[in-house]
């Protein structure tokens, strides 16, 4: 059984006429060494065309587009910074296209004022892998004890007396 590896890829750039194209060509390249070629067309048409609408519209050219796969679903995200622009206008025919070309898409705001633009793509089903689990990995240098032997009703804030009937059952 072929089994998939979580990918994800983050690419800054500003955006203007020429690198449309090499953006394009780099998702292309990531997308294939991910052994996803049935999504190369569908996912660099969808990403031309939202930097060639923010490169048209927008003040700020800085974008930044990202790429995760899960195993299923490709899910394409595209960040804009510029405040002034309106993707429900200036947009529409762009993201008219867009939810013609994938399977899902949205539009969301972030707290320093970006717009994203994400969209996904399935996986054709010979494609569809179930995951690698990975083992996690601590976040803190030192780990917390867990109270083995402490009564539940200590757990709890009750006093070892006072522990009432479903407590001291699960002692």
């Amino acid at each position: 059984m072929k089994t998939a590896v979580p990918r994800y890829y983050h690419l800054d750039v500003e955006v203007s006429p020429e690198r449309v194209g090499q953006v394009s060509r780099i998702l292309a390249a990531h997308l294939r060494f991910w052994d996803l070629e049935t999504l190369v067309q569908p996912v660099c048409h969808s990403a031309e065309l939202l930097l060639h609408a923010i490169e048209e519209h927008a003040t700020d050219k800085n974008t930044s587009i990202e790429m995760w796969w899960n195993g299923q679903h490709l899910i394409s995200a595209v960040a804009e910074n510029d405040r002034e622009l309106r993707p429900d206008r200036e947009l529409r025919p762009c993201l008219t296209r867009i939810a013609a070309l994938s399977d899902g898409w949205g539009c969301c705001s972030t707290d320093n004022g970006s717009t994203v633009i994400w969209f996904t793509q399935r996986a054709p089903v010979d494609q569809s892998a179930p995951l690698v689990p990975t083992t996690p990995e601590p976040a803190l240098r030192a780990m917390l004890q867990v109270p083995r032997e402490t009564p539940v009703a200590t757990l709890a804030g009750v006093p070892d007396g006072e522990a009432p009937d479903i407590l001291e059952d699960a002692r």
